[in-house]
């Protein structure tokens, strides 16, 4: 029983040897030189998508990639608002037919009609 009270009152041993070895391997070193030397320039990394284009700091890239992505959809939502109707293309030759469904020329038609009104009253 003396013995199992000595055992609870010892520390464990911790193994202290190193997971690397202390003295740095010369052909990993001269490996790492070597991809160093080899290592793409930055407008390479840029051009194929690896790092951003932007010079912004790293802090700001995410809200100038939001800020881009907002601007698109503002330009896309301008050119659509001001495309010609299909009528229009068809008078021009562009289209043959007018290819909306029966269902969304009605609907089209509606909501021109309230449109009429609201402005008109």
């Amino acid at each position: 029983m003396a013995d199992s009270s000595n055992n609870a009152n010892q520390t464990p041993a911790i193994d202290e040897t190193p997971i690397s070895p202390s003295r740095p391997d010369p052909q990993r070193k001269n490996s790492l030189e070597q991809h160093l030397k080899h290592r793409p320039v930055r407008q390479e990394l840029v051009k194929k998508n690896i790092l951003p284009a932007s010079n912004a700091a790293p802090g700001l890239i995410a809200q100038q990639k939001e800020l881009e992505k907002h601007m698109r959809a503002d330009s896309l939502n301008e050119k659509i608002a001001h495309r010609p109707s299909p009528e229009a293309l068809i008078k021009e030759g562009v289209l043959h037919e007018d290819p909306r469904s029966p269902e969304e020329k009605y609907q089209e038609a509606i909501e021109e009609e309230y449109a009429k009104r609201e402005g008109g009253a």
